[in-house]
């Protein structure tokens, strides 16, 4: 494995990925390895912005807790899975043409006014449409990524919607040092207070077969960046799903949010992080933790923690230059074609 890339992206001398057009990283057939990325939000539309970058063989796995905002609604309304996070994923993957970028920009459009569709994103309207009309989930969503060009796949992480709970220590600020268990996720997600654990009703949820199977017949499997507790370890709190992470030839990689110390994870180091993933996912190992400079204070402390979880430390600058909180694409791409080659 070569070291991460800091500077400018370069045709690779071995015959590996080049930069072709409109900045996309283009590889030759033997390299399109299958990648599968688990998240929600924007945290997982950024890494797939830089996958698909890297490869057109990308699985999205989509957290399906969403219970805010538009998705709450449809959600509550029909009995389905919230639609927002599977459709970022999708708009994230998008062809870069005229055609894609159109759709992208439709999928994305938000009802403003104060009307019965006011916050309604057009594509979370389109999504549940088309689950109506198919009646298959995974269906809906492979016609939506025909529409786009999408280069890859989105998938839900489980067949049926599903609730977060969390043990929360302050969540009331009044009375900080008492624990409440906080269900939902926008609630868990916006809560003042400090999380202590985690889970998911139903704890044992239908899985979703064609996400088991793009885990057991990948080559890398990346988790994160993203809200830890709602988007990122829900995924490993799923049984069949953890079961088929831990149980993968795959490669795993985690890569490290930007600002680990803010939201859900305020005054985490980190290795906390790292030590959350152990401790909720006790049987699974890691081969790679990616982190940029400005999340690592103590990096042999990091090293170390990576290490616990059989991982090496790769740092390397992934955020855009003067937004330390947001990702860059062809940074963040960079950085994933040194480790994934």
């Amino acid at each position: 494995m070569t070291g991460p890339t800091t500077g400018p992206l370069r045709p690779s001398a071995a015959g590996g990925p080049a930069l072709g057009p409109l900045g996309r990283l283009t590889p030759t057939p033997t390299h399109q390895r299958h990648v599968v990325a688990l998240g929600g939000g924007h945290g997982l539309s950024a890494t797939l912005s830089a996958l698909r970058l890297l490869t057109d063989n990308v699985t999205a796995i989509v957290t399906v807790a969403d219970d805010g905002g538009s998705s709450g609604r449809l959600r509550r309304d029909f009995n389905v899975l919230p639609p927002g996070d599977l459709r970022m994923a999708l708009a994230a993957l998008c062809d870069d043409s005229e055609w894609g970028h159109t759709w992208r920009d439709v999928l994305q459009h938000r009802f403003a006014g104060d009307g019965d569709l006011e916050g309604h994103a057009l594509g979370n309207l389109m999504i549940v449409s088309l689950w109506e009309l198919l009646g298959d989930t995974v269906g809906g969503l492979d016609l939506v990524g025909r529409l786009l060009g999408a280069r890859g796949r989105v998938l839900p992480m489980a067949a049926e919607p599903l609730e977060i709970i969390a043990e929360i220590a302050g969540h009331d600020p009044v009375r900080p040092d008492e624990v409440v268990e906080v269900h939902g996720q926008h609630l868990v997600a916006s809560s003042p207070g400090r999380v202590l654990s985690i889970g998911i009703l139903p704890t044992c949820p239908k899985p979703c077969e064609p996400a088991l199977q793009a885990v057991a017949d990948a080559d890398w499997v990346v988790l994160g960046p993203g809200s830890w507790f709602t988007s990122v370890m829900p995924h490993l709190l799923v049984p069949d799903l953890a079961d088929a992470l831990t149980g993968t030839p795959a490669r795993k990689l985690l890569n490290l949010n930007l600002e680990v110390d803010r939201g859900e994870t305020r005054d985490f180091r980190a290795e906390d992080h790292l030590a959350s993933l152990a401790a909720n996912a006790p049987d699974l190992t890691l081969d790679v933790v990616l982190a940029d400079p400005s999340a690592v204070v103590d990096a042999a402390s990091l090293r170390s923690a990576a290490e616990d979880l059989g991982a090496e430390l790769v740092v390397s600058p992934v955020a855009v230059t003067g937004n330390p909180g947001v990702h860059d694409p062809l940074r963040l791409a960079a950085a994933l074609r040194d480790v994934i080659g």
